[in-house]
């Protein structure tokens, strides 16, 4: 097995994360099978309770992991499948490999545990467990494992895992490891000088804790200059060649094709000795999209009406998956992010300016989509952008909590319930369109929803493309699938008693679990496109393969 460890500095805009993708995707274009690993250091057991503001998206794996969002960017570039054990934290070091456990137990015999050497000897077998996990549908190991330490070299909390890993790199051995320090190169915008300190300064801090960079990959602004790369190779000791520019591209699909050309790929191949086993890396179809991606001119605008539009990474797979879908379409993909709340009567009173903006966003929108979402603040704003989309028959797609919206919003609207609501944010509604599942827990909030991938079956009864019920239509091409399978995760589902008071008035609930009684997709007949879903279908779409309800 080899491995490839991804670090960082001070960096700006394109981090680590792009980084780690686009290497792990060069790798795999040169014929090799590769894996991904995301070090978290901190204490959290994974990404669920945090908030999105403070971390961004949450993003969901099949087997319900709830991970940090580079792990959607690996599987995005990748097109693999990861699991949980995939994201590393802290708190899964010490909880989830049982450290504290086996001191209760007895099991160290009476000997003093400690960082070094139990808990960083369990973070090198949990790397070496999971490296050697198929993760690309294919039987046996992986070739190359790339690893991605989040953090900034520096940081207490990491100490432990530049520790752990400076063991590891001399335990594989030279030929099997390769280190790749990504670091901000920062152009003084009076002057235009590229300045090299922050990265000295970084390696340097690297070296001392035990490990010395293979590559650098300069994140800048502009191309580095030459005489800059030859002040960085001397100062931190790393050969000129092998000295990467990362600099601003015009899509996120050209940092691989940047590696490329500077033959980063080869660079890494001779560190890992594999340069007599890989081919040349075979990137026709995505250079091809990198390109097309460029040339749209003809746009489409989405309003996305949420809680988080002031932090985009909040909703990373949303927009990818838009971005997958409008370049597929040869459309220039447009977001007007529209805060949810700026959209209610209250807002008028208090920021006229936000509410006239927000109103004028939604109304120039050639689609609405309401994104999934916890807790009751903008759930008014949301209600009245499902509104508008179903009455003026503007295309419409609720994900998740977005779905549990157009419910409630239909309910209200046609069978004139006034109170209708969820009882996630009216315990006492006197019609419960959304209730809390019987399996969940009101008392743990980490790791308590209904998570991962669950089946999904098409309900015909009904609904067909003469009644504008499309799911079972190959114009989305979902095909004459009978089932699909995504990923979810949700706390609250549409009430099933109030289903069929909702049919007989309109709404159709076209995909359905295996017991028939939770709703996973709804849609509205005699409309363009409205559409509503349970699960998350972000989290599958792929450049070259865009989910099919966002196409």
């Amino acid at each position: 097995m080899k491995y490839v460890l991804v670090t960082g500095g001070v960096v700006s805009g394109l981090g680590k994360g792009v980084t780690a993708s686009s290497i792990g995707l060069i790798l795999k274009a040169c014929g090799l099978r590769v894996t991904s690993i995301k070090i978290d250091p901190y204490l959290n057991t994974d990404a669920g309770t945090m908030s999105p503001f403070e971390h961004g998206e949450v993003f969901v794996l099949d087997d319900g992991g709830e991970v940090d969002l580079d792990l959607g960017n690996y599987e995005r570039f990748l097109d693999i499948k990861l699991t949980r054990d995939n994201n590393i934290t802290t708190g899964k070091i010490y909880q989830a490999s049982s450290v504290i456990d086996r001191e209760r137990k007895g099991d160290y015999l009476g000997k003093t545990v400690q960082v070094v050497p139990h808990i960083t000897d369990a973070i090198q077998e949990w790397i070496e467990r999971v490296a050697a996990i198929p993760v690309d549908g294919k039987e046996g190991p992986p070739d190359v494992c790339v690893i991605e330490l989040g953090g900034t070299i520096g940081d207490i909390e990491s100490m432990p895992f530049i520790e752990a890993l400076g063991q590891f790199s001399y335990r594989v051995g030279a030929g099997n490891f390769c280190l790749i320090h990504v670091s901000l190169v920062p152009v003084l915008s009076v002057v235009g000088e590229q300045k090299t300190k922050p990265t000295q300064h970084s390696v340097r801090g690297l070296r001392s804790m035990g490990l010395m960079p293979n590559i650098l990959a300069c994140r800048s602004t502009t191309e580095l200059d030459e005489n800059v790369m030859v002040k960085l190779s001397r100062f931190c000791h790393v050969p000129a060649e092998n000295i990467i520019t990362l600099y601003d591209v015009s899509n996120i699909w050209r940092v691989p094709l940047l590696l490329r050309d500077q033959k980063a790929h080869e660079a890494i191949l001779k560190v890992l000795n594999l340069l007599g086993v890989a081919q040349k890396p075979a990137l026709g179809e995505w250079t091809s999209r990198a390109k097309l991606c460029d040339m749209l001119n003809e746009p489409v605008r989405i309003a996305m009406v949420g809680k988080y539009t002031g932090l985009s990474d909040s909703y990373l797979s949303v927009l990818k998956a838009l971005l997958h879908a409008s370049v597929a379409c040869h459309r220039k993909l447009f977001i007007d992010w529209v805060p949810a709340s700026d959209l209610e009567d209250a807002t008028a009173e208090e920021n006229p300016d936000g509410y006239k903006a927000a109103w004028s966003f939604l109304r120039g929108a050639d689609a609405v989509l309401v994104p999934g979402g916890f807790g009751d603040r903008g759930v008014e704003g949301k209600i009245i952008a499902a509104n508008y989309a179903r009455q003026n028959k503007i295309p419409y797609l609720g994900i998740c909590l977005g779905m549990q919206i157009a419910v409630i919003e239909f309910a209200r609207s046609v069978l004139g319930m006034q109170d209708a609501n969820s009882t996630e944010f009216d315990p006492y509604t006197q019609n419960p369109c959304v209730i809390f599942m019987p399996e969940g827990s009101k008392t743990h909030m980490g790791g308590t929803m209904r998570l991962g991938s669950r089946r999904t079956y098409f309900q015909n009864k009904g609904c067909n493309s003469e009644t504008n019920c499309f799911v079972n239509c190959d114009h989305i091409r979902y095909g004459n699938k009978s089932f699909i399978d995504e990923r979810h995760r949700h706390r609250y589902e549409v009430n099933p008693d109030m289903v069929e008071q909702l049919e007989n008035s309109g709404l159709c609930f076209t995909g359905k679990d295996e017991s028939g009684q939770r709703m996973e997709i709804v849609e509205l007949r005699n409309h363009p496109y409205f559409i509503g879903v349970q699960f998350h279908p972000e989290f599958k779409s792929r450049p070259g393969k865009p989910s099919a309800l966002f196409l």
